[in-house]
């Protein structure tokens, strides 16, 4: 299991926090970006692939960070490769479900 997740409501969204277990705990910085995969947001709980995709299916948001992690959303249609935003090499992403 390459994934750490945690799940949280915020004013009615549900928000998953995922990341790749080996950058946990872990500072990026590149230029103006930088982000630190705190395991307070991102969970310490590690997750199979398939219960990954299943927490992405029913979230409204989603906030993405490693390789792993961010191409598995793009292989299933979550993420636009061209929207992924990579600090210090690493790729960052998030997604937003909107409802009509």
């Amino acid at each position: 299991m390459n994934i750490v997740m945690k799940i949280t409501e915020i004013r009615g969204e549900i928000l998953l926090a995922a990341a790749d277990s080996d950058i946990l705990g872990k500072k990026f910085r590149e230029k103006n970006l930088h982000i630190e995969v705190f395991p307070s947001f991102y969970g310490e709980v590690k997750v199979t692939d398939e219960m990954f995709i299943s927490s992405l299916n029913m979230c409204t948001i989603a906030n993405l960070v490693g390789k792993h992690t961010v191409e598995l959303a793009i292989e299933n249609g979550y993420i636009d490769k061209d929207n992924v935003l990579y600090i210090d090499g690493v790729p960052y992403a998030q997604y937003a479900k909107m409802f009509q």
